[in-house]
């Protein structure tokens, strides 16, 4: 049990990352690492929406959709469940955080379509996982989504700060350094493999 723990960990941190390994996050991605600050916040928003989500997804599907043949809304009601946390929590931050809303912007209530809050929901059944390792796994993808995010405010800000030609500046080399980080995680996937 203990390994398949530190596997799902792992594998959500390095090997399976759902921004640079699979893709999947990398409008906000993009859109919020260019301040550190802002990156960490997004990150943790993402955190707690893929944590809550699987949560209260798992049972959905599970006790609901399952026994009543209905497996095939589950993406729908994934969205919908998904829509209202995302609703829930943007109501919170205006309320409690009001820089860090403020700092998000359009890109907070844009978590709702972010398809890697979708993607990990929708994982951990293809995956066959239980509640319990489903839950690690979100929370695992999340703080994946998190380093991904920090290491990449981090590297924006340098590139920001550095002599670059002309023609590389703005989107260009933000997507260069994207890719670059991007197959430094590719190495991790060669361990114990």
């Amino acid at each position: 049990m203990t390994t398949t723990i530190v596997s799902i960990l792992l594998a959500g941190l390095l090997t399976e990352n759902m921004v640079l390994s699979k893709f999947l996050g990398i409008c906000p991605f993009l859109g919020t690492s260019k301040k550190f600050d802002t990156a960490f916040s997004m990150s943790l928003a993402v955190t707690a929406v893929m944590v809550i989500a699987t949560a209260v997804t798992y049972p959905l599907y599970a006790f609901v959709l399952l026994p009543l043949n209905l497996a095939y809304l589950q993406t729908i009601v994934f969205i919908l469940v998904i829509a209202a946390l995302v609703q829930f929590l943007e109501t919170v931050l205006k309320k409690y955080a009001k820089p860090i809303y403020e700092s998000l912007g359009i890109y907070l209530p844009l978590i709702t379509t972010n398809c890697a809050v979708l993607g990990i929901t929708l994982l951990n059944f293809t995956k066959g996982y239980n509640f319990f390792e489903s839950i690690i796994n979100a929370l695992s993808a999340g703080l994946g989504f998190m380093l991904a995010l920090v290491i990449f405010a981090g590297i924006r800000q340098k590139v920001d700060e550095s002599d670059i030609p002309e023609g590389l500046k703005g989107l260009p080399i933000t997507l260069i350094a994207a890719s670059i980080v991007s197959l430094s995680f590719l190495g991790f996937a060669g361990i114990g493999g």
